[in-house]
């Protein structure tokens, strides 16, 4: 019987999405279930938007940079580099609190074995069609007026989970039943409340 598949969205600079990845590969070790790694960008989401403040709109133009060499890696060497590039990634701007993402994103290009070149890709619309192209393809599924991350279980898919720190062995397979049970129901949309804590990194 295949292993069911857990789609994930993340923009490689939302420390929540790093959270969800990191639950999700524990899900991995724990369920017959494979996590497939996909691209959203939160510049994208937030094209057009006025009301953002200075700051974060100033972010979001400096997001786009990891996101296109991501893109840049996917589109050259396969979807499959995605997972391990992410990680290399997220391990370095998230835990280790690298605040200059480019750099992080150099280091993650050779930790992973790609070569440097891919970081031309920054500042290049070259694949900022197929950025696009993954971004929408999460979107579309959930609807615009949510973030990253993006979680899927077959054609279902729900913003989140957001949690924090993320949950190891059988307590993260437990929060998966729990995805998977929400998205057996047609009419389940929402369950939320109030964060009080930010992401804990352990």
């Amino acid at each position: 019987m295949a292993a069911e598949t857990l789609d994930f969205w993340f923009d490689p600079i939302c420390p929540w999405a790093w959270m969800t990845s990191r639950w999700a590969l524990e899900v991995e070790k724990v369920r017959d279930v494979e996590v497939v790694f996909h691209q959203m960008s939160l510049s994208v989401l937030n094209e057009g938007n006025e009301d953002l403040p200075d700051d974060y709109r100033e972010s979001m133009a400096e997001a786009i940079k990891p996101a296109r060499v991501i893109t840049a890696a996917r589109v050259e060497h396969g979807e499959s580099v995605l997972r391990d590039l992410y990680t290399a990634i997220g391990t370095r701007i998230h835990p280790g609190e690298e605040k200059d993402w480019m750099k992080a994103v150099a280091e993650a290009l050779d930790e992973v074995g790609l070569p440097a070149s891919l970081l031309e890709a920054a500042d290049s619309d070259a694949y900022d069609a197929q950025l696009r192209e993954s971004h929408h393809e999460g979107i579309s599924k959930v609807g615009e007026d949510v973030g990253t991350p993006v979680v899927a279980v077959g054609d279902v898919a729900f913003f989140g989970p957001v949690i924090s720190p993320a949950p190891k062995g059988e307590d993260a397979g437990r929060l998966y039943d729990g995805v998977y049970a929400a998205a057996s129901i047609p009419g389940f949309y929402e369950l939320k409340r109030t964060r009080t804590t930010g992401p804990i990194f352990d």
